[in-house]
């Protein structure tokens, strides 16, 4: 039995697996219509989402399993039940359990007593879904190229940022990290990206995005730093992703928003919405390659 905890746990080959199982599963999608018949996967949530939830719930239906969304909120966890009671009762219930937590200690408890494999829906270490995908959509934009230059800009002390890094330079990308110094990348996530490819921060954002293949960008203001906002906004708004920060970057350049996003903030409508935005393939993506990690933890491709 497997999970898929974060990217820091997966090498090379793993990862460039995941991107593989993608592409098939979104390029036959009728050829696993029926493989999860009978299984079920519990969907945690302790954090909002729309495309998380969506996306592994039809990715489910569509496999031919069923899957079953609780929140907090609604569950004795609301009460003090612990993690580790929860884990163990869930696991005597459903083949496969995708959480998003707050902590990632607690999606870790999840996983050593649950029995039945365990996919990290997003904590505050990593959410290396949304990493996995976006590298399918980075590979079938044609970018996803040894010393392509992947450049990341906004906050990169945050879990979006620490599993791209890893992703990128896993799958032999170079990655720029394009920042403000305050909000600079983890130090240990940042050491090992940097043991596997070549990773640099960048402070000034016209040099941070020059010559990159990839633009990506995500909110400034994450789930539980809404107190913060003021400040965040005064220190990003150089690092917004707009045409003129666009223009120094390689003319065929793709940009890039796990959404959801903040349109005038962190990146502008003519950006989001231009010929060189591949956001809605990006968001789809989510689907394919959610089924292809049920698919492969479960032993069905």
């Amino acid at each position: 039995m497997g999970n898929l905890l974060s990217v820091w746990e997966l090498g090379r080959k793993e990862v460039e697996e995941y991107v593989r199982l993608g592409l098939e599963v979104k390029k036959n999608p009728g050829k696993y219509a029926n493989s999860l018949e009978g299984k079920t996967l519990a969907m945690i949530f302790e954090k909002a989402s729309t495309r998380t939830r969506v996306s592994f719930e039809v990715g489910m239906t569509q496999l031919g399993g069923h899957a079953i969304y609780f929140d907090f909120t609604t569950t004795q966890l609301s009460r003090g039940e612990t993690m580790h009671d929860t884990a163990k009762t869930l696991g005597r219930y459903v083949d496969i359990i995708m959480a998003r937590l707050y902590k990632h200690s607690d999606l870790l408890e999840i996983a050593k007593h649950a029995g039945v494999p365990v996919i990290n829906g997003l904590t505050d270490a990593e959410h290396p879904c949304q990493a996995l995908s976006d590298l399918q959509t980075i590979s079938e934009k044609g970018k996803l190229k040894k010393g392509a230059k992947f450049a990341f800009v906004g906050d990169c002390g945050f879990n979006m940022a620490n599993s791209l890094m890893l992703a990128c330079a896993k799958a032999g990308m170079e990655v720029a990290l394009v920042c403000p110094k305050a909000y600079s990348p983890n130090p240990k996530y940042l050491s090992e990206a940097k043991r596997h490819g070549k990773v640099e921060v960048i402070n000034d954002p016209a040099a941070g995005v020059k010559d990159a293949d990839v633009i990506y960008t995500d909110t400034w203001i994450s789930m539980g730093l809404e107190g913060e906002k003021a400040e965040r906004m005064k220190a990003f708004m150089p690092y917004q992703v707009n045409g003129e920060l666009l223009s120094h970057a390689k003319k065929d350049c793709i940009v890039m928003h796990c959404l959801p996003a903040h349109r005038g903030l962190e990146i502008t409508d003519e950006v989001i919405d231009g010929k060189q935005s591949v956001v809605w393939d990006q968001a789809e993506n989510r689907l394919h390659m959610q089924k292809a990690i049920m698919l492969r933890l479960l032993g069905k491709i």
